[in-house]
């Protein structure tokens, strides 16, 4: 019994009728496999209740009022079986009657109990001479066998304990129903009596008078030894026990109660010490019980109360209980105001079982509404007009007066068609018997050179729209990214709130010096929750893994969603007054440098080596210098009042510069024009000089002002937003080549200088001035669009700056969300004033180009893995790593399992074939992550089992399949280790880093919500090893566990600890067949085992389990998971130990 048990419910027990009054109940009992509390009463009525508030379920009676009471229940997997004093009654748990069996011998029936045969077989007796054995499943009377005992109380063992009316209690063989030896337990009655494994325990009273005959309790409780057949020592009771049971989980534990509720949990080896509650009784308790599970017990008491008790948080009756069918409540016909204008289709239609005449064929059935047919320009041209019309040669390919098809051929139009869904491709391969060939690594395919750059169409082209992903039936997992993206650089998912910022990410992320400052930062002990610099990092390590694969930045747009400041500055889609995208970018840009800036120089980093030897200095920069060097353009500010020419300074060091442009000037004729160039406008842009009214402290008063920058350095990453306002803005970017690929700055006294071009050649030739030039790592671009395609952003960026090795050529690509493919030169650099203009720009010192630091890996600081953060945690289900014998590797394999909730249900529509369409997918949340050693003495134990505190409001817990309750992420009532999603991410990136294997069922879906990328030669999946792919199907790990290891797991609820160690002795199985060379023949077996059991796993009484499966990503439909219990995982062992060798001459380690 925890410290948190307490009184969970109390009810009033209802009266049999309505013109009656309660009565006390006479007999209780908790379901053997349903969460249902069972109560009898004295007028032969029965009663169940539902859960943990108990709620009414069903009522029936047994027998007639004038019998007496209900004394005894006793449980089948088809219903209950309820004793009265005169017939025995078995019902169904929905409350109709199987059968009732009335006897002539049945007398004074008291009490029952099942016999050798199991569940099959009842042995009913009472206050009579004879004993009958009932058959349950036939409902008949089989044997009838006399006795000179009469019997109150039986009970289950090795034998049928029997209590007799006077004290004695009698060991029957449960076959010949012969009594073995008999046990005089106490002088006069036994008030109540258990028996479980080796164990008796009774309480009774004795005669406190004998001349006046009156009997009081015993302060004792009598145990007797089954095993060895002696009486033990008594437990001692001083409030005289009236109740006791045998606790079903823990062999050598009883609980006792008094009849005022007083409740002793005595150890029957060590009986001198106890556990004392006190149950809230104003009367006397009359009946007394206690959960299958353990878990909950139940008193009910002379004033017709019904007391549950149990802990808040794990209360429930049993650990495999079936699902209760509860009554669909019937919805009402609506009621109709009939008059002569309500309208005839507000009457519903029956269904017709035969064709209407109104039913018309498919065949005569036209489209109205086609698109209207789009005619060539210079067709039109050509034509020739007459009184009655135009004229001109067929020139469409059609014959005369030939209807076009405008929908097949608007269809065929369009450049970018959606891929089909995988599995329909799989499928389609199968059918088509072609055999996979194994994959290959992607080939980069060189960028087309089209007759016309795309950028200069008059509208956006296809390539460069907003991107839909389509769900099928198995959620995003199931589209084809890959249709999308044939080059090794990853793309990012369009379909998560804030994902307007992968542009931007894809861009901070080629550029060296920002990746390397994100990775050291993320590299060290940093913990911070809202960290966005180690965010930046870990997508960036993901983007890195992917190798061209599709990722997603989840975690870090649901930090930037949880700062504070986000919302303030208009930086969040879900709010309600958005600006334009190229704004949202802008403002984005500038506030993750003024992030990256201070989260950087907050802890230092695990290493600057390259910085060092990049910028030449003498020692190990700290933080706050190389983020100046890096980040920051560092100025100074003079503000000058134009009345009295006073000065004022201040500070005006900026991470991001708004470029500025000259104001437009009228034209003159014969005057010569000016050409503007990017270097003009970035010098203005930096040095800043405006003029604006301000107070003058010196006139005291409002004063035009002029204010003007003094640059003392410049950042080695020149970030830059356009402000691309006008429309003369926009036709000067639409110049070609107006944006150079390399730029030259100089810095002197105070004044910023920028070449490009041809004097850029010639000021580096002549070598007179300390230049540094910077080259430009890409754009993200506002691509602008008429309805329905909305505007959105895109990426433009040189790759091969962020290559390990220098390239002579370049790389520009488009990031189009999960749509990457090279493009040309020209074709990222050119701009159209109509619908693509530039957002924020990004330029690097050239000498930091491809020089990419990988040091952090071999310095990265791992003692978030060896750190408690629940040390006073009562029941742990983890131990963690010992630092001094367990160091993780390239050579460590660790088991991973996760779980998780429900944060949006998804949202689902009927388009216009009939057809259920997915238009955006359940989100999924993490809730919990269990990794389990894979190899060393405890193999087996986990060393992480985190709750994942989830800051959104969450929609369904996925109970049913998860295991997880409200009360688990509650800080307030959870007893398990809550972390923030930054720690238990961390830990899972550090494992990652160091190289160490993960093995899991179906990780691909695990590490989805984890959001994280693992290599494949990292991944061991036991969906894949165990998969044939000619049969299409994968096999689930219930299914395997139950085939290859004969256990059974997943019967109530899914507990990632246990599905960890399982997959763990799946992938031992899997080495054993393939050193063994059975692999093969043991998949087909495996196959054809699922076939005859439909792939689920049968009982041993050949009668399916019902089992609940991962939750799918979308589900559509269905009600939400209910059941709050689940499994506690168990133990947790020490050490990793060496990696054993599984069999001669193999190492474990091979797949």
């Amino acid at each position: 019994m925890d410290a948190d048990w307490d009184e969970v419910t109390r009810i009033a027990f209802p009266a049999p009728g309505t013109n009656d009054y309660p009565r006390p109940a006479t007999a209780l009992a908790f379901d053997a496999i349903a969460e249902l509390l069972w109560v009898g009463n004295d007028r032969g009525r029965v009663v169940s209740f539902y859960g943990r508030e108990l709620q009414r379920y069903t009522a029936f009676k047994i027998q007639p009022p004038s019998e007496g009471p209900v004394r005894q229940f006793l449980f089948h997997d088809k219903g209950v079986i309820a004793l009265g004093t005169r017939s025995v009654h078995m019902a169904m748990r929905r409350g109709p009657a199987l059968w009732n069996i009335r006897h002539d011998d049945m007398k004074d029936l008291q009490c029952m109990s099942f016999t050798s045969k199991g569940a099959s077989e009842i042995i009913v007796a009472g206050w009579q001479d004879t004993m009958l054995v009932i058959d349950v499943v036939k409902g008949e009377i089989v044997k009838q066998v006399p006795t000179e005992k009469q019997y109150t109380i039986m009970k289950k063992s090795k034998y049928i304990c029997a209590a007799t009316r006077t004290g004695c209690v009698d060991l029957i063989d449960p076959i010949s129903f012969k009594i073995v030896r008999s046990w005089q337990a106490h002088s006069s009655y036994i008030n109540d009596m258990d028996a479980q494994n080796d164990f008796i325990v009774t309480c009774g009273g004795s005669v406190k008078q004998q001349t006046a005959q009156t009997y009081m309790l015993d302060p004792y409780v009598n145990v007797f030894d089954l095993k060895n057949m002696s009486s033990m020592k008594p437990m001692p009771f001083p409030p005289l026990a009236a109740h006791v049971r045998l606790h079903p989980r823990m062999l050598t534990t009883s609980i006792v109660t008094s009849q005022h509720g007083q409740m002793h949990v005595v150890d029957i080896m060590n009986p001198n010490t106890s556990n004392v509650r006190y149950a809230n009784i104003v009367s006397f308790i009359n009946l007394f019980e206690i959960a299958p599970s353990g878990e909950a017990l139940v008193m009910a008491d002379t004033e017709c109360n019904i007391h549950l008790w149990g802990s808040p948080s794990k209360i429930h009756f049993t650990d495999m209980a079936i699902p209760i069918d509860l009554p669909e409540a019937e919805e009402p016909a609506p009621a109709l105001d009939w008059s002569p204008d309500t309208p005839l289709s507000s009457i519903g239609l029956p269904y017709y079982r035969e064709p209407l005449f109104s039913a018309w064929p498919a065949d005569i059935i036209s489209d109205v509404g086609a698109p209207p047919v789009q005619l060539d320009p210079a067709f039109l041209a050509a034509l020739k007009q007459t009184e009655w019309g135009l004229y001109g040669r067929n020139t469409r390919g059609l014959r005369r007066n030939q209807a076009e098809n405008t929908r097949a051929t608007l269809k065929a139009s369009s450049a970018m068609q959606a891929p089909k869904f995988l599995s329909q491709k799989m499928r389609e391969s199968a059918m088509s018997y072609e055999a996979e060939s194994p994959s290959e690594p992607k080939v980069e395919p060189a960028p087309e050179a089209p007759t016309e750059l795309e950028s200069l169409r008059p509208e956006a082209p296809h390539l460069y729209r907003d991107l839909e992903i389509k769900y099928s039936k198995f959620g995003v997992d199931d589209f084809d990214f890959g249709y999308y993206n044939k080059t090794r650089y990853a793309g990012l998912e369009n379909h998560i709130p804030n994902s307007y910022a992968n542009p931007l990410l894809q861009l901070l992320n080629y550029t060296p010096l920002l990746r390397n400052m994100a990775l050291q930062h993320a590299a060290t002990a940093c913990v911070g929750d809202l960290c966005l610099l180690c965010e930046l990092g870990f997508v960036f390590d993901m983007l890195q893994k992917a190798e061209g694969s599709t990722c997603q930045a989840t975690n870090m747009l649901k930090a930037l969603s949880a700062t504070p400041q986000a919302a303030l500055l208009g930086l969040l889609e879900e709010e309600t007054h958005v600006p334009s995208l190229s704004t949202m970018a802008q403002g984005l840009s500038r506030f993750l440098f003024d992030k990256i800036n201070h989260e950087y120089r907050s802890i230092t980093p695990v290493s600057t080596a390259l910085e060092q030897t990049l910028f030449d200095l003498p020692q190990p920069p700290s933080p706050d210098e190389l983020a100046s060097r890096i980040l920051v353009t560092s100025a100074v500010v003079t503000i000058k009042c134009i009345n009295c020419r006073s000065e004022t300074m201040r500070p005006g060091t900026t991470h991001v510069n708004d470029l500025m442009y000259p104001s437009p000037k009228p034209s003159v004729r014969g005057a010569r024009v000016t050409r503007t160039t990017f270097s003009q406008v970035l010098k203005m842009g930096v040095e800043r000089e405006t003029a604006s009214k301000g107070w003058c402290s010196r006139c005291q008063r409002y004063q035009n002002l002029q204010m003007r920058k003094t640059i003392h350095s410049v950042p080695a990453v020149l970030a830059l937003n356009t402000a691309v306002s006008t429309p003369e803005h926009r036709r000067l970017w639409a110049t070609p080549g107006w944006l150079p690929e390399e730029i030259g700055v100089i810095v002197d006294q105070g004044q910023f200088f920028c070449f490009e071009g041809e004097d850029l050649k010639l000021h580096l030739q002549r070598g007179i001035h300390n230049i540094a030039v910077y080259s430009l790592i890409g754009v993200v671009v506002n691509c602008e669009s008429s309805t329905p395609q909305k505007s959105h952003l895109v990426s433009m960026i040189n790759v091969a700056h962020a290559d390990a090795t220098a390239s002579a050529e370049h790389k520009w690509h488009l990031f189009n969300d999960f749509s990457v493919r090279p493009v040309s030169c020209a074709e990222a650099l050119t701009f159209n004033a109509a619908w693509k203009t530039p957002a924020v720009l990004l330029f690097q010192l050239k000498g930091a180009s491809n020089r990419s630091s990988m040091e952090w890996k071999t310095r990265l600081d791992t003692s978030i893995l060896y750190r408690d953060l629940s040390p006073h945690s009562e029941a742990k289900t983890y131990c963690l790593l010992d630092k001094e014998t367990e160091r993780p590797g390239p050579d460590t394999i660790v088991a991973l399992d996760t779980e998780f909730v429900s944060l949006k249900q998804p949202e689902i529509q009927m388009n216009s074939d009939g057809e259920r369409e997915t238009i955006r997918p359940m989100s999924h949340a993490l809730a919990r992550v269990s990794v389990v050693r894979g190899q060393g003495e405890h193999e087996g134990s986990a060393f992480i089992d985190d709750y994942i505190a989830i800051r959104e409001p969450v929609v369904d817990y996925l109970t049913l399949y998860s295991g997880i309750t409200a009360s688990d992420l509650d800080p307030r009532t959870t007893q398990h280790n809550l972390v923030s999603l930054k720690i238990a991410y961390k830990k899972l990136w550090v494992l990652l880093n160091l190289g160490c294997k993960f093995l899991g069922h179906g990780l691909r879906q695990d590490f989805r919500v984890i959001n994280i990328q693992v290599p494949r030669a990292q991944v061991i999946d036991t969906i894949q090893v165990f998969y044939l792919k000619a049969r299409l199907r994968k096999l689930s790990l219930a299914f395997l566990a139950w085939y290859l290891l004969k256990e059974d797991i997943q019967l109530e609820t899914h507990d990632s600890i246990e599905d960890a160690r399982t997959a763990l002795k799946l992938y031992r199985k899997y080495l054993e067949f393939d050193d063994a060379g059975i692999l093969e023949p043991m998949l087909e077996d495996i196959y054809k085992a699922g076939r005859a059991t439909n792939f689920k796993p049968p009982r041993k009484d050949d009668q399916l389990i019902q089992r609940t499966d991962t939750p799918p990503v979308t589900v559509e439909g269905g009600a939400g998971p209910l059941t709050p219990a689940r499994k506690v995982a168990g133990g947790a062992g020490t050490v990793f130990g060496v990696i054993p060798q599984w069999t001669p001459g193999k190492s474990p380690m091979q797949k």
